[in-house]
Formats: C-alpha cells, sequence, structure tokens
C-alpha cells in the first residue's frame, strides 16, 4: 500500500506521519516536492537554502521516488500546493490518497506564529479543493483525531482495508532519520510530543488580514468537512 496523505501546513501532519511511521510495517517520506516546489517558483520560505541543498529538486525525479517500494507500506506527507502546474501526477493515481484537514483559523493563527503574513495560497486551501476535486480519496479533520486518536485512526484503518495497529497511538520523542531538513524549523512542538495532543480549545480570533485570509479560506474547508470519514 501506498498512501498519500494530503494537508495544507501546521494540520497534525507531521504527527499523523510519525504515526503511520511507528508502525513496524510502514516506511514514510517527508513532503518530498518540498525542493521542486522552492526551486519552480522562487519562494523565500525558511531555511530555503538548506532545503535546496538537502533535498531533491527535480519534479521528475522525486515523482520516480513516490513510485518505490515501502516496507512493505510507505506513507507520504504530501502538501497540495506543491504540487505546481506541470508537476506529474501519475504516481498518484495508485495510492490511496487522503485529505488532512484543520479549520482555517488554526492553520492561519499557527502558520503566522512561524512565518509572517501567509498568503492563500501558502497555507494550500484552494489547492487542496481542487486536488480533491481531480483524484477524490478520503479525508479526515484533526480535530476528529486529536479528540479521539484511537477511535478515529481504527475508522480510517477500516476504511482503507489496513489493519489497526496499537503502535500508531504512541512514538519516542525526538526527531526521525526521515524528517526533512526543514524540521528544526517548523516541527519543535512535534519533537517534544509522544503522542497526539488532546482537543483543542476555542478558535483563535483573528483580526485584519488574517480575518480576511480566513473568509476567504473558510469555504473550501466546509466543503472538505462536509465528505469527512465520521
Amino acid at each position: 500500500m501506498r498512501i498519500a496523505m494530503w494537508s495544507g501546513p501546521r494540520n497534525l501532519s507531521t504527527a499523523m506521519m510519525y504515526s503511520f511511521g511507528n508502525r513496524a510495517d510502514f516506511s514514510v517520506m517527508d513532503e518530498p516536492f518540498y525542493a521542486a516546489y522552492l526551486t519552480a517558483t522562487g519562494e523565500d520560505h525558511p531555511m530555503r537554502a538548506e532545503i535546496l541543498a538537502a533535498h531533491e529538486a527535480d519534479p521528475e525525479k522525486v515523482s520516480a521516488l513516490c513510485q518505490q517500494p515501502g516496507s512493505p507500506h510507505i506513507y507520504m506527507k504530501h502538501m497540495p500546493h506543491h504540487m505546481l502546474d506541470g508537476f506529474p501526477m501519475d504516481w498518484a493515481k495508485d495510492c490511496v490518497n487522503i485529505h488532512l484537514i484543520r479549520h482555517p483559523a488554526r492553520v492561519i493563527a499557527s502558520y503566522a506564529a512561524k512565518r509572517e503574513a501567509p498568503s492563500f495560497a501558502d497555507i494550500g486551501f484552494g489547492q487542496q479543493t481542487a486536488l480533491y476535486d481531480q483524484i477524490g480519496g478520503l479525508v479526515i479533520d484533526s480535530a476528529d483525531i486529536r479528540a479521539n486518536p484511537e477511535a478515529m485512526l481504527r475508522k480510517l484503518c477500516k476504511a482503507i482495508d489496513l489493519p489497526f495497529d496499537p503502535a500508531m497511538l504512541s512514538w519516542p520523542a525526538g526527531t526521525r532519520s526521515e524528517d526533512g531538513i526543514w524540521a528544526s524549523h517548523w516541527y519543535g512542538a512535534v519533537h517534544q510530543s509522544t503522542g497526539f495532543a488532546g482537543a483543542e480549545g476555542p478558535l483563535p480570533t483573528l483580526e485584519g488580514d488574517e480575518k480576511q485570509l480566513l473568509e476567504e479560506a473558510l469555504p473550501h474547508y466546509e466543503a472538505l468537512y462536509n465528505q469527512r470519514v465520521t
């Protein structure tokens, strides 16, 4: 089985990668198209130079990596906004495609704490709904996972015909060899974790440009939310 887990940033995606990576029957890949995306767009992201030096930037070569066998399964953490026009997508047709979503108010507040003034393109909601329309797949909400990790992971595993493994519920604290080089900037909280955090509190209140960004993203989130596994 090859799982492509699609999500925007700040979306429980690293914890989900650690969850599947803690299974003995899975290997994982961390945002394999990130360097290709940065090369093609020229975007000035944190640690840009280090990412380009450490990771494959040719989208065709990355596509080939995404088609490699796992051990026996492979879990790939992907971001929809990394898949630019002209980037190969044929590799995804034989994957189990899953779309991980999170309320945009939480995404925006978390992203802005790490990188100032995010744009609509940065947070990936438009690209994710477009990708869902293109390739389909399952939808899961990070809030449902945090509220009851075992119940939701059991439902997800059943939906994709994968036996549930209790090893998915916890992992050792610290870094992983599979982490992208960018982990030192983005993954601080999850490196301190040993499992999924509990349910989140009230939605953050956003103002100004961030509130406008929320209004733009919310219809995309709601469209996918209505399709989620429950």
